[in-house]
This record gives C-alpha cells, sequence and structure tokens, in this order.
C-alpha cells in the first residue's frame, strides 16, 4: 500500500508544472522531442543525485548553510531568467529565418550531438542549482519508508521509482507535442511559443529570485 501511494504521489508531483516542465518543453518545442528527451535525462539525473545527497545527509548541510543555499537560488534563477530572454530574443527575429529554421519534425533526425549535450546539462543544471528539489528529496522520500526497513536501501529505491514515475510522465508529454509537430512547425506558432516560454520562464526566474525560504 505504501508503494503504490508513493507512485501516486510522484506521479501527482510530475503533474505539477514548475521549473523542469519549463526547460522540457522548452527544449521540445525548440529543438524536437530527441532535444526534450535529453534535457529530461538531464533533469531526471539531478533529481536522483538530490536524492542520493538526502540519503547520505549531504542535502541537509547545504540547506543549512546560508550562503550555499543563496548561491544556488541565484544560480538557478539567473540560469532561467537568461534561457528565458534565449527565447524572447529568438522571438523577436523576423519570420523568415524563423522559416528557414529546422523544420520541427521531432528532431531525432537532424538534432546534433552537441545539441543533446546541451539540453542534457540544461536539464541538469536546472535540477542541480534548485534547491526546492534538495528539499523535496529531504522532506519527500522519507515520508515512505516503511518502520524497519533498512533506511539508505530504501531511499534509493525510491528515488528511483521516483525518477522512472517522472521519465513515463515526461515520455508522454514529449510524445505528444512530437505529434503535433504539423502545428507546431509553422513560423507563426513557433514565434508564439518562444514568447509565451520565454515568459514563462523569466517569471520562473524571479519567481526563484524572490522566494523566501
Amino acid at each position: 500500500m505504501v508503494w503504490i501511494a508513493f507512485v501516486g504521489s510522484c506521479l501527482l508531483l510530475a503533474m505539477i508544472p514548475g521549473v523542469s516542465t519549463a526547460v522540457i518543453l522548452r527544449q521540445t518545442l525548440r529543438a524536437g522531442r530527441s532535444s526534450g528527451a535529453a534535457a529530461l535525462l538531464g533533469n531526471e539525473t539531478g533529481i536522483f543525485l538530490w536524492a542520493m545527497a538526502a540519503v547520505f545527509g549531504l542535502s541537509a548541510l547545504v540547506l543549512a548553510s546560508e550562503v550555499a543555499y543563496g548561491v544556488m537560488k541565484a544560480a538557478g534563477a539567473a540560469l532561467l531568467v537568461v534561457m528565458g530572454v534565449q527565447s524572447l530574443w529568438k522571438a523577436r527575429r523576423a519570420p523568415a529565418p524563423l522559416e528557414a529554421s529546422v523544420p520541427y519534425d521531432g528532431g531525432e533526425a537532424r538534432t546534433t550531438g552537441g545539441g543533446l549535450r546541451r539540453s542534457y546539462g540544461l536539464g541538469l543544471a536546472t535540477c542541480g542549482a534548485n534547491p526546492k528539489a534538495a528539499v523535496f528529496a529531504m522532506s519527500f522520500l522519507p515520508q515512505f519508508v516503511p518502520q524497519g526497513a533498512h533506511v539508505p536501501l530504501t531511499l534509493t529505491m525510491l528515488a528511483g521509482i521516483w525518477v522512472v514515475v517522472d521519465v513515463v510522465w515526461y515520455v508522454g508529454v514529449i510524445w505528444l507535442i512530437g505529434r503535433a509537430g504539423a502545428v507546431l512547425g509553422r513560423p507563426a506558432v513557433r514565434r508564439r511559443l518562444e514568447q509565451v516560454s520565454g515568459a514563462v520562464l523569466v517569471a520562473l526566474g524571479v519567481r526563484v529570485a524572490l522566494e523566501v525560504r
């Protein structure tokens, strides 16, 4: 029963739009499903690392330090704002360059290895610089450790399940976006999506920067 409740909780967490959702959707819309999947893998790597830090008590040390917490928050906010400004800047370009850009076909055939590495790095950096991920790892996972269970091993298993549920949810989202490629590939639509995603990322960055611990 505990495991079912945990999976359900993980699914609800994945469904709530947040920083990770914005970054994964941005990369998917900009460069296709492959880029979105790379950002997803980077994000999930960050989640698992934070979960492991919680297992070994490292995240508690980070959160206990006002300086470390402040640096992480500032870095995460800056990254989001930079990505948002980049999207807004791209949206300001004339329609012609957008039409001449790579067609939105899911991105599998045209996304380079460097582009995938960059998307992976963005996903990892965004999650790694998000102190809220550390808070979730510390407060969320221990609630589902059964009494008498081996705590480190159980937390590791829970972290793995958390990542799997996240991946399943976001793969479905990325696939749906890919299916809408014919519509999303229109220059006017892509420009509007760049504007929306840019504004959302900037707003999220400002919110992260102003959040009270």
